[in-house]
């Protein structure tokens, strides 16, 4: 009897998951990777305005540098959900992490706003989408009780990279040109490659079953194939595309304050410094939000949705109160609302995808991944270039960041339409249902009817 409930304990600790082992130097790896990926798109405001210097064209223009790349990052996150899924997580983080590279390192031999497009937009944009998604899932799969701890923890690096990253882009922009900047961070964005060398090559959970050589080459099989690795079924399930469309909106707003703060502060009369240093403490203040965020969510008290919710609407008021703050030339107002700013929104952050989850189960948390990213890139692509449109024609950013507010705001009244949403409790995790699982479902059932004698023979010779 004592070797089967320590069987039994033991199966239920491997069914929730290891909470440790090797998943916290795969923390470790999404710590440093994601700094590289979102710190420095976080920090390309300080180009921003030696773009419009250099180029001479309209914050308009400029902004679709920051945008391009935002959504190609999305865009081809389910392109690396899917290679995931059919070949090595691996190697695909690793050849995203070169490309990434790659892309700055052509950005600083730019010549128009064209080649920026390309080089730091769709180049930059289709490494960081090989990147992020595939170590944000296999965080995931390696916690269960502490999995929004362990992504606030390794979030936060995107919070001290904001920090530091700011003065010192603006440092090497005074010292090397921007030219010479970039060049400099294509190199540094280069040790995401080893950040993918850490992840422990396994077989994929999801391998197709044995079929015969007709299905295998023929189109319904390939399509069949395709669909699976992408998840494609999660778009014909209501909690999953609510979900999806209130984090869409949400995108359209979230990233306007750091890709135009610093513009902002520096129209409102501010030094460069000081306008740099703006961005550095939403930055420090994001840090503590994250790890904040993911601790007390953790407790239990809360429902995770609810606090993703409060969240969300704190950051979308602070984002309208950003331009407010600001007209009575008070640089410590602005200092203050920009510290709250960066503590909702990294607060919200880990939240995002420890909810993901818990809407579609853990198998398909991947694809999930993927395709969220995905649609909302078309978000990533309107936002900052819609802001930059409004400061064109209002001349100011206080309508951009008033429009911003709106749209994260909205997306706290479309995730309160999610089933369950205003229940006390979690509802049960959703489990993949297909029609393989569900003949291996009725086999497995048969198995344990026909073993049940036998169980209570073994149990009653015991």
């Amino acid at each position: 009897m004592t070797g089967l409930k320590a069987k039994a304990e033991s199966q239920s600790d491997e069914a929730e998951g290891p909470d440790g082992g090797w998943g916290w130097v795969l923390v470790g790896a999404l710590f440093v990777s994601t700094s590289l990926v979102f710190g420095l798109m976080r920090s390309f405001g300080i180009f921003f305005v030696e773009f419009v210097r250099y180029f001479d064209e309209s914050a308009h223009a400029i902004s679709w540098i920051s945008s391009t790349g935002l959504a190609a990052q999305q865009f081809f996150s389910p392109l690396g959900a899917a290679l995931c899924n059919a070949y090595d997580a691996r190697l695909v983080v690793m050849t995203g992490g070169c490309l990434a590279g790659l892309g700055l390192i052509l950005a600083s031999q730019a010549t128009c706003l064209v080649h920026l497009y390309l080089t730091m937009g769709v180049i930059s944009g289709l490494g960081w989408g090989l990147v992020f998604t595939p170590m944000v899932a296999t965080v995931l799969a390696n916690f269960t009780r502490r999995r929004t701890l362990a992504l606030g923890l390794a979030f936060s690096s995107i919070g001290l990279s904001s920090f530091a990253f700011n003065p010192l882009f603006q440092l090497l922009v005074e010292m090397y040109t921007w030219r010479g900047a970039l060049l400099i961070l294509g190199g540094l964005s280069l040790n995401i490659v080893p950040c993918g060398a850490l992840i422990c090559p396994r077989r994929s959970s999801k391998a197709p079953a044995k079929v015969d050589s007709e299905s295998r080459s023929s189109r319904a099989g390939l399509l069949h194939r395709i669909s699976s690795h992408l998840e494609l079924s999660l778009l014909f399930e209501r909690p999953y595309m609510t979900y999806t469309v209130a984090i869409t909106l949400l995108n359209v707003g979230y990233f306007v304050p750091y890709f135009h703060l610093v513009a902002h502060s520096r129209q409102a009369g501010f030094s460069e410094y000081q306008a740099a240093f703006v961005m550095s403490a939403a930055g420090a203040s994001d840090i503590f939000g994250r790890v904040a965020s993911g601790w007390f969510s953790d407790l239990g008290h809360f429902r995770t949705i609810h606090l993703l919710s409060v969240w969300i609407t704190l950051a979308g008021a602070f984002i309208m109160l950003l331009p407010v703050s600001s007209l009575s030339g008070s640089y410590s107002a602005l200092i203050v609302i920009s510290l709250l700013y960066g503590f909702c929104s990294g607060a919200l952050t880990s939240l995002v995808f420890a909810v993901v989850p818990m809407i579609v189960g853990v198998e398909r948390v991947m694809g999930a991944l993927g395709l969220l990213q995905l649609i909302e890139s078309g978000a990533g692509l309107l936002g900052t270039p819609l802001s930059g449109f409004l400061k064109d024609v209002t001349g100011n950013y206080t309508a951009s960041f008033m429009v911003a507010g709106s749209f994260v705001i909205l997306c706290t009244l479309t995730m309160a339409t999610l089933p369950h949403f205003f229940s006390c409790t979690d509802p049960p995790s959703p489990q993949r249902c297909s029609l393989d699982d569900k003949n291996k479902g009725s086999h497995s059932e048969l198995e344990q009817i026909n073993s049940l004698p036998s169980d209570k023979n073994h149990r009653g010779a015991e």
